[in-house]
């Protein structure tokens, strides 16, 4: 009697056994085991992370070894750079892991952080491009109203990292570890979610409602409008510089050279106009850098902030009969995020020829082994050549109002 007891209690075992083994099996064939664009999903995350870390630290490096860089808008450059590193560091790896085992493997206390980390960094971005966009709005639209610094930029920056450090703690409070499948919670820890916990319904509806005005919405258009009027100071009106004024002083200036006038040397006249082109060219350049940015920006984060409010405030995806759809956008949405900080560098190579001379010096100096006293000479000589260009132009434009009455 005992004996049978005991094989039927064995048997049961094995089959318990057999079971959790086989469920097991299934989900990892049905759900773990990276599906056909799972594997390019994985490819595109380690190119980004490659680009985005290689190419925000060049940025960096840029800046801070050569002090003629060290300009208010490329100090805010630097900082969305450090913002890019720090979400390509700590939470590209863990997103990654997420959206194609669909399990949270990192316990409690990085459920909390990770997710914290990843909307500052959203916050420093943001905050940022609203920086640096009132920043080129009062330097070209109303330059008078305001003198921009270093310092103030550097206290700045401060600022927007303790204001996103404040303003995303909600974000850590709620982030917990739950279980799909609690009974299997003793076997294993696959189906473990890091996900928001709230008291109430109401709550994460007004919670994700600000987050997307604050952070997306709101200062979207605010650099919008700013970059509308900064085009249209740069590119439509007389202002001194603009392509109709300096027409009627070229044909001035050729008037002048077939019929000597006393004065000004034509010479000068040539030279100060030169600079004022100058000026003009680059401050274009900046501004479509800068325009460029800021709507790759809102393109990458276009996608999560609409599933995001689709998600937490109404509810949409509930009660979906198609989840393998869903769950696609989401992890597709991710990705931008991260593509974003990788298109950043790139944006920058292409569009600033400052930044593409660094990139190129500092590929150089570890392609081809330039010796270091080298290297340091044509540093040094660029460095020389820009003060001189500058203080050129600088003597150069001291000149326009003395000399604009005449010409104009």
């Amino acid at each position: 009697m005992s004996e049978s007891t005991e094989n039927e209690d064995c048997d049961e075992l094995h089959s318990s056994v057999d079971d959790d083994d086989e469920l097991l099996r299934y989900i990892w064939r049905e759900y773990l085991h990276p599906k056909q664009y799972e594997w390019v999903l994985i490819v595109a995350y380690i190119i980004v992370f490659f680009v985005s870390l290689i190419g925000n630290s060049l940025v960096c490096f840029a800046v801070l070894k050569n002090r003629h860089m060290r300009t208010v808008t490329n100090y805010f450059i630097v900082n969305l750079s450090l913002a890019d590193v720090l979400v390509t560091i700590i939470c590209l790896p863990a997103s990654l892991v997420v959206d194609i085992t669909e399990t949270w493997f990192f316990g409690n206390t990085l459920c909390k952080v990770v997710p914290y980390l990843q909307t500052i960094s959203v916050s420093v971005s943001v905050l940022t491009l609203s920086c640096i966009a009132q920043d080129r709005w009062y330097a070209i639209c109303h330059p008078l109203l305001f003198k921009s610094t270093a310092k103030r930029a550097r206290k700045s920056i401060v600022v927007i990292w303790v204001v996103s450090c404040i303003i995303m703690i909600p974000q850590a409070v709620v982030m917990e570890c739950s279980s799909l499948l609690p009974e299997l919670t003793n076997k294993t820890s696959l189906f473990t979610v890091c996900d928001e916990h709230w008291g109430a319904e109401i709550y994460p509806k007004v919670y994700h409602t600000c987050f997307f005005i604050i952070t997306y919405f709101a200062p979207l258009c605010l650099m919008i409008l700013a970059y509308i009027q900064i085009c249209h100071k740069l590119w439509c009106q007389q202002i001194p510089g603009s392509t109709s004024v300096l027409q009627r002083k070229w044909r001035s200036m050729q008037c002048s050279a077939s019929t000597p006038v006393q004065g000004e040397p034509v010479r000068v006249r040539t030279s100060t106009v030169c600079a004022e082109i100058k000026q003009i060219r680059a401050r274009r350049k900046t501004a479509s850098m800068l325009m460029a940015v800021l709507f790759v920006f809102a393109l990458c984060y276009l996608p999560i902030s609409v599933l995001n409010v689709m998600k937490r405030v109404f509810g949409t995806f509930k009660k979906t009969n198609d989840r393998e759809k869903v769950y696609a956008w989401f992890t597709f949405s991710h990705w931008l995020i991260y593509a974003n900080s990788a298109a950043n560098p790139i944006i920058y190579n292409f569009l600033s020829g400052k930044f593409r001379k660094e990139f190129k010096a500092a590929f150089s100096c570890h392609c081809y082994n330039k010796s270091p006293n080298r290297t340091k000479r044509i540093r040094a000589r660029a460095s020389t050549e820009s003060r001189k260009s500058l203080s050129t132009q600088v003597n150069n434009m001291d000149n326009v109002s003395r000399i604009s009455d005449q010409i104009v």
